[in-house]
This record gives C-alpha cells, sequence and structure tokens, in this order.
C-alpha cells in the first residue's frame, strides 16, 4: 500500500532545488519601432524668387490688358484666392500650407500632407474660389468713392479668376470638386469627362488668342493622362458629402457669376443683356 503524505526521496528527473527556487526567464522585450519619419517641411518659395515672379506675371497681365488696375486685380485676387486654399488646408490638417507664383501663368497653394478624406479635398478645392471673391470688396468700395468704372472692371476680373478656376478641367479646382462624385458613378466617368473638359478648356484658350493658359492646361491634361492618378488616396465621399459637394460646387459658380454680373451692370447702364455681353466678350464668347 501507499501513502502520498510519506516523504519521498527525488529522482534524477526532478529539478534541482536551486533551479526550482530560481525564477522562469522573461521573455525578451520586442525590439522598439522605428519612428515614421516626418516629410521634409516645405519652406515655401524664396522671397525673392516670389517677388520676381509676382512681377513677371503682373507685366505680362498689364501688356496684354493695358490696363494696370486690371494686372493689380488680378494679382490681388489671386493671392486672396490662393490664400483661401491655405486657410483651408490648415483647418483641415494639411498644413503648413505655402503660396507659390508660377511666373507668367498664376499661383498654387501646396499643402505638407494629402488630404484624410476625398470630402476635404473638395471643401479645400471649393475654398480658393468662394474666399477669393472676398477680394472684389475693395474694387467695389473704391468704385463707390471714385465713381470711375475702371474699379468695377478690377472686381469684375477677380470674379472671372474665380469661375474660370471652377471649370472642371485638370488641374483647375472645379475637377477636383467634381471628380470624386464623378468617381463613385463610375471611374472611367470622371476619365472621360476631365478629358473631355479639359480638351474643350483647351481649345477656347486658343480660339479666344489666350495661348499661354491653352499651353498651360494642354500640359497639365498630359501630366493627368501619363500619371493615371485623378486624386490622392483617401476616404471615398459618401453619398451625403457627394450630394453636399455638388451643391457647394453650384452655390459657388453661382457667387462668382453673380459678382462677375454685378461688377458689370453698372457698365451696361443697369441693363442684364448688356452686362451678360460685356461678360461674354472677356469670355470671348458671342464676338
Amino acid at each position: 500500500m501507499s501513502d502520498t503524505n510519506a516523504p519521498r526521496r527525488p529522482g534524477p528527473w526532478d529539478p534541482k532545488p536551486e533551479e526550482a527556487s530560481a525564477p522562469a526567464p522573461a521573455a525578451p522585450a520586442p525590439a522598439p519601432r522605428a519612428p515614421v519619419a516626418e516629410p521634409p517641411l516645405d519652406k515655401g518659395q524664396h522671397p525673392v524668387w516670389a517677388i520676381v515672379s509676382t512681377l513677371l506675371l503682373g507685366g505680362l497681365i498689364w501688356w496684354l490688358s493695358g490696363s494696370w488696375v486690371i494686372a493689380a486685380a488680378a494679382i490681388w485676387g489671386l493671392f486672396v484666392h490662393e490664400y483661401g486654399h491655405v486657410l483651408a488646408m490648415n483647418r483641415l490638417g494639411m498644413g503648413p500650407a505655402r503660396i507659390y507664383i508660377v511666373p507668367f501663368l498664376g499661383g498654387v497653394a501646396r499643402s505638407q500632407r494629402l488630404p484624410q478624406s476625398e470630402w476635404h479635398g473638395v471643401l479645400v478645392s471649393l475654398a480658393g474660389p468662394a474666399f477669393g471673391l472676398l477680394a472684389a470688396i475693395p474694387f467695389f468700395g473704391l468704385f463707390i468713392a471714385t465713381g470711375q468704372g475702371v474699379w468695377l472692371l478690377g472686381a469684375g476680373i477677380i470674379a472671372l479668376i474665380n469661375l474660370v478656376n471652377l471649370a472642371p478641367a485638370p488641374p483647375l479646382d472645379g475637377s477636383k470638386a467634381l471628380g470624386p462624385v464623378l468617381a463613385r458613378v463610375h471611374p472611367m466617368l470622371e476619365q472621360l469627362a476631365m478629358i473631355a473638359v479639359g480638351a474643350l478648356v483647351v481649345w477656347w484658350g486658343v480660339s479666344t488668342g489666350r495661348f499661354i493658359l491653352a499651353a498651360f492646361l494642354a500640359i497639365a491634361l498630359i501630366g493627368h493622362l501619363r500619371r493615371g492618378a485623378w486624386r490622392p488616396e483617401g476616404r471615398p465621399l459618401t453619398v451625403r458629402e457627394s450630394l453636399a459637394s455638388v451643391g457647394l460646387f453650384v452655390a459657388t459658380a453661382a457667387a462668382c457669376a453673380g459678382v462677375g454680373v454685378a461688377a458689370v451692370m453698372p457698365l451696361a447702364e443697369g441693363s442684364l443683356p448688356g452686362a451678360l455681353s460685356i461678360a461674354g466678350g472677356y469670355l470671348g464668347v458671342g464676338r
């Protein structure tokens, strides 16, 4: 018979006393993850080159229009427009954003980070034209103070700059606002629409003598075709955001058109058809 409470001599398979009392070895600590490298901070355009680029662009507009007021309005409107993009980028966590002036062509706002979603991209693209309309306020004020119609032309040019930017042609703001909406219907719809509208805008630039703008848009359209990436990666638009994008686009375009008509109405002696005729002349339509 056996007795479980009786003492037992340890066998060869039993652990030694010092081993039995020793703590179990700890598992090796996981190696620390390497920190994700932040992209180099965009320091922005060099001030000297920014001034030179602005003077070159302003000089070209002055030479083409024959009016320093129109040139000043275009440069002022360009800065306010791009600053609207900068404000939206910084507000949505894409900053610090910077403004770059491209000689003879225009300006661009560049973010430090990509948008987290397509909805943020839509808001950034429409912020430029919407905020850019504020640049027309001083010109309306100068017209009220002096009664000189040339200040109204400046306000009209500012409205025109923002309205043209809403054309859904790469790389203008309209393509970034409506592109995600069209891609939600079908990816090919976005591509076909961007190509068709881009080609139409290039044809408009050539037929109206705006050769520099036409060349710029043609280069941008070819770049989109070769790159193949139509938008930065991010969360796609929801149905509600798609409807909101279209609504904001229409509202922004209507505001730009409204400011433009208000600017030329006094020049047409209050006649809406006359105002539309003047606006069409600047757009190269109906000449």
